[in-house]
């Protein structure tokens, strides 16, 4: 089963599990067996043996899509990862740290809507980003001479642990 990114089954998978328990009821067969079969719980099979009854499959399509609807289209979603992929100094900052203020600062001037910076954070999912934490290293890091310095040099000016005196 799909699921989306808050665990949860996209809406036509969901939609199908109705519509089968609904030709399973219509077979004879019983609440409990949609819910061996199926792998729902007690009440939704209930629920969806109450709205089978009351208006067949008719009953069990969903209302469509449920929410608000997002303020940016697909294309505009496609247009910000390319945003985003470019880098944050192609976008005139600094470093290329992105964070959700800059990238709601972004999504404002590139598609003139605004969204809170908590709020970016469910367009990231849906374009599968996730967090990353940069790594604390200068670039100009040389690991070579790191090791050679830990191999050699650190063992001779580390303290020598102190003996324990014979009584």
């Amino acid at each position: 089963m799909k699921r989306n990114s808050y665990g949860r089954m996209d809406y036509a998978t969901e939609q199908r599990r109705r519509l089968k328990a609904g030709r399973l009821f219509a077979n004879g067969s019983c609440q409990a067996e949609v819910v061996r079969r199926l792998g729902v719980c007690r009440q939704s099979a209930s629920r969806w043996y109450q709205a089978w009854h009351n208006g067949g499959q008719q009953g069990l399509r969903g209302a469509g899509r449920t929410g608000r609807r997002s303020k940016l289209s697909g294309d505009e979603l496609c247009g910000l990862e390319a945003c985003l992929l470019a880098g944050a100094s192609a976008h005139g900052y600094d470093t290329e740290l992105w964070t959700l203020r800059r990238i709601a600062n972004l999504i404002r001037r590139q598609f003139g809507v605004s969204y809170h910076p908590g709020h970016v954070w469910k367009l990231l999912g849906q374009l599968g980003w996730s967090c990353q934490r940069p790594e604390r290293r200068a670039r100009e890091r040389d690991e070579r001479a790191i090791r050679r310095w830990l191999r050699y040099r650190w063992p001779r000016i580390k303290k020598k642990p102190a003996r324990a005196e014979a009584c």
